[in-house]
């Protein structure tokens, strides 16, 4: 009981502090301690796999030794698109094409071609955000709202479908025996319905502001969109994003997680070799894009170290023992376990890790069809996830966008949460019905 109230605590604890401002580097250790101090684990005796210390190191470090590279050829390829003015290029040719009434479209079909083709939500972020900059100061709207589009057009209709290569699609291939495209006909429908509905709410929020007197605010440290300034073609803008699209989608299949390294790698080559006499300080970008690759994965680390410790819980256990059997429908039982565990971990791929194992035995052994199980959890653990303290969210929102959570958090989790929500009430629908 004391260990289910302490979990509890901190994990509220956590989310009320980053809404607040406070740092992750102070937030997660702490509401870690709460954790540990409520539920018997030692904090520095014992063996180090064992204590609250080295569980929460095991977290933190483990996702670093897994993502640090990609998070920084992420980075530099986001800064050279900066700074080359390839992005300002991308976005003008948008703008004159289409008009300022679709830059927001634009922001959004950017990232889902992205994000479908295999590139990480997190290097999304990195490699759209200088793009989403210019289109939204030449469009004249309120930059809070840049983490909402990021995210919407990443991690809503695109990671948890049929077919994405994003690894919340992959991991219940594992456990079930199914393929990426399990289910695709249902996923298509869920897909398209959650891409709509989630513009309209996206224009509604964005509309209301403006009229509200909201307006672009220039910063010092964003992108130098000078008049005068020449900047490369269109295509040599484009063409880096299409070399890290190709190879992620190439790749994939034999390298797994690495292919996003080589993808990356090649693009940030093909931004030097194409439009290298257009950068303004390559130094100076090479340093930001390094510091600011360092921010965004220890933010995410510091959350993933909390969840590391949450999972050595007897009542997390408990819960996940709790969740997987809820009477009643099997699928909405599963669906419930999924969501559950993932806003506890803050990680959509990490509540599929855990409840999988639980889950996918269980209901198969009910008659469950893998392919819908497949399909519900996967779009269940793309619901919870981005709760306040998920990484993506704090690493989109703090140190890609700069942004406050009390300013920027709330549209982007009716996006990216009560959307969701809504996409797995039809999903679960369709299954029940036809």
């Amino acid at each position: 009981m004391i260990s289910a109230i302490g979990l509890a605590c901190a994990l509220f604890g956590l989310i009320f502090l980053t809404l607040r401002g406070v740092s992750l580097f102070i937030s997660a250790p702490l509401c870690a301690l709460v954790i540990a101090l409520s539920s018997n684990i030692p904090v520095l005796s014992g063996a180090t796999e064992s204590n609250a210390i080295g569980m929460y190191m095991a977290g933190f470090s483990g996702f670093v030794q897994s993502w640090f590279f990609m998070f920084l050829l992420g980075s530099l390829f986001g800064k050279f698109m900066e700074d080359t003015g390839a992005a300002d290029a991308i976005a003008r040719y948008i703008v004159d094409k289409i008009g300022m009434k679709y830059a927001v479209l634009a922001v959004v079909l950017a990232c889902a071609l992205l994000t479908y083709g295999g590139v990480s939500v997190f290097i999304v972020a990195f490699s759209v955000y200088p793009m989403a900059v210019s289109l939204f100061k030449d469009a004249n709207l309120p930059r809070r709202f840049i983490p909402a589009v990021l995210a919407f057009g990443s991690v809503t209709f695109t990671m948890t479908s049929a077919g994405s290569p994003e690894i919340q699609n992959w991991i219940p291939i594992k456990y079930l025996g199914t393929s990426p495209y399990a289910a695709w006909q249902e996923s298509l429908i869920v897909a398209v319905f959650m891409a709509l509905l989630g513009y309209f709410l996206l224009m509604r929020m964005i509309r209301r502001a403006t009229e509200n007197g909201e307006v672009f605010e220039s910063r010092s440290g964003d992108p130098v969109n000078e008049s005068t300034r020449t900047l490369p073609h269109p295509i040599t803008g484009l063409l880096p994003l299409l070399v890290v699209l190709a190879l992620s989608f190439t790749l994939h299949a034999q390298l797994g997680q690495n292919a996003l390294i080589v993808a990356l790698l090649g693009g940030v080559i093909a931004i030097l070799i194409v439009n290298f006499k257009y950068f303004i300080n390559i130094q100076n970008a090479i340093n930001l894009g390094t510091t600011g690759a360092l921010v965004a994965i220890g933010n995410t680390a510091a959350v993933v170290g909390f969840g590391a410790v949450a999972k050595g819980t007897p009542a997390f256990n408990e819960a996940v023992a709790l969740m997987t059997s809820i009477p009643g429908n099997e699928l909405l039982g599963a669906a419930i376990a999924v969501s559950v565990i993932a806003g506890l971990t803050g990680s959509a791929s990490g509540g599929q890790a855990i409840a999988l194992p639980l889950v996918a035995p269980h209901y198969i052994d009910l008659g469950v069809q893998p392919e819908q199980l497949h399909r519900v959890v996967a779009i269940s653990s793309g619901a919870l996830d981005t709760l306040p303290h998920n990484g993506y969210v704090v690493t989109t929102v703090r140190a890609i966008c700069g942004e406050k959570h009390q300013d920027a958090y709330w549209p982007l989790a009716m996006l990216t949460v009560v959307v969701p929500l809504i996409g797995l009430a039809l999903i679960l629908g369709l299954f029940v019905w036809f």
